[in-house]
């Protein structure tokens, strides 16, 4: 294992009373560069996507991104094994990311899938709506629909998202029953279902038509019963995983469970006696390298290993996640910079701002600990500068 110590991997860094304590980074990580897809789980990352920090424009406003970066990244997971759950609230879907960008990152994100035999979902739902208003259930439908055609029109699969314009129109289940009905009866291909609790996106709350989570459960069970030939799987983010394993445990046969708890994934995706559950995870942007190597230790019988490696990126999963958990894109792509995938550490909307420099400094201790960082020296060139632009000398 290479090993980078000394003056150029030492660095200050600010605790909650106000001090700087030295801190002296670890060796850079020796995951391998490229990984083969998993055979006993399928594994999704959800991915990030790198905004344009040049463009003539107001970035809580508008929004642009650097393509060749975004793309490039892509690659890069699909090269460790992942599948790419594109479109998602990982790449700020519903902050930040407007439906028009989103149809030609779904666009260039399938024709690169192609071109890398990579695979790829693409995210469809209502967000081409203004938000803040009411709709008809037709309305809700119809614009269900638009994405998915979109999705579809282009061959790809669809991951059916979780809807801001049915959770404040619906006034019963039955509403969240007619909308998915009518959108699963049309599809042409299995889909992925995606329940997103309201600690991701607080308009969600009540989904399925309670806040009771297993009334909500029994609603959504209902729902994929009804279309078990038309449904892939399930992702719920929850951040629960005693649910998860109930809802899992339930699940009509043939409907595989993707954990989106970012708190638990280890244990969720090992499983039990009674199943497991195959992964759609916005901590597998940021670990990608780690979780290759994890999936090919699972793959060869090595349980112990498996863990060994995903133990220390739980804890910085837990960190980037902690609440308000919607702002942990901002961990994600802080990560992303510090390892030097993309040049600068901005975000679509401004975003790199929900975050403080206190959370920022853990997370880079955190990666450190978990072995994340494979050019250490450049990691801490990256961190002194933000550190600097906060006052830190």
């Amino acid at each position: 294992m290479a090993t980078s110590i000394g003056s150029a991997t030492r660095l200050k860094l600010p605790q909650s009373d106000g001090s700087l304590v030295d801190y002296q980074m670890g060796p850079a990580s020796d995951w391998a560069q490229s990984f083969p897809a998993p055979t006993k789980r399928i594994a999704f990352a959800a991915a990030h996507v790198v905004a344009d920090p040049l463009a003539n424009n107001d970035p809580w406003l508008d929004t642009n991104l650097d393509w060749d970066a975004t793309m490039q990244y892509r690659r890069y997971l699909w090269s460790l094994g992942l599948r790419v759950a594109e479109a998602m609230d990982t790449a700020q879907r519903g902050m930040g990311l407007d439906w028009s960008t989103s149809q030609e990152l779904i666009r260039r994100s399938i024709a690169e899938a192609n071109a890398a035999g990579g695979k790829v979902a693409s995210g469809a739902g209502t967000d081409h709506l203004e938000g803040g208003k009411t709709y008809s259930i037709d309305e809700v439908i119809a614009a269900y629909e638009e994405q998915c055609a979109f999705v579809e029109g282009l061959g790809g699969q669809i991951i059916l998202m979780a809807s801001r314009a049915l959770a404040a129109s619906a006034t019963t289940p039955d509403d969240y029953g007619t909308v998915y009905d009518r959108i699963l009866s049309q599809v042409s291909k299995p889909v992925i279902i995606h329940w997103l609790g309201d600690m991701f996106d607080p308009a969600l709350k009540g989904y399925w038509g309670s806040t009771d989570l297993d009334a909500a459960m029994d609603t959504c069970l209902d729902i994929l019963g009804r279309h078990t030939g038309k449904i892939d799987g399930i992702k719920i983010s929850l951040l629960d995983k005693d649910k998860e394993i109930a809802m899992r445990r339930r699940l009509p046969e043939g409907i595989r469970m993707y954990t989106g708890d970012d708190f638990n994934y280890a244990e969720l995706i090992e499983g039990d006696e009674q199943g497991y559950s195959d992964a759609l995870l916005g901590i597998f942007d940021a670990i990608a390298p780690a979780a290759g190597a994890a999936f090919a230790a699972f793959d060869a019988g090595n349980t112990a290993r498996y863990h060994e490696i995903f133990a220390p990126t739980v804890a910085l999963s837990r960190h980037i996640f902690k609440a308000p958990t919607r702002f942990y894109k901002t961990g994600v792509v802080f990560m992303a910079w510090l390892n030097g995938h993309q040049s600068h550490f901005h975000m679509v909307g401004g975003q790199q701002s929900t975050r403080s420099v206190l959370h920022l400094a853990e997370l880079f201790r955190l990666a450190d600990d978990a072995h994340l960082f494979h050019d250490p020296e450049a990691s801490a060139g990256r961190m002194r500068t933000f550190l600097a632009m906060a006052g830190v000398q």
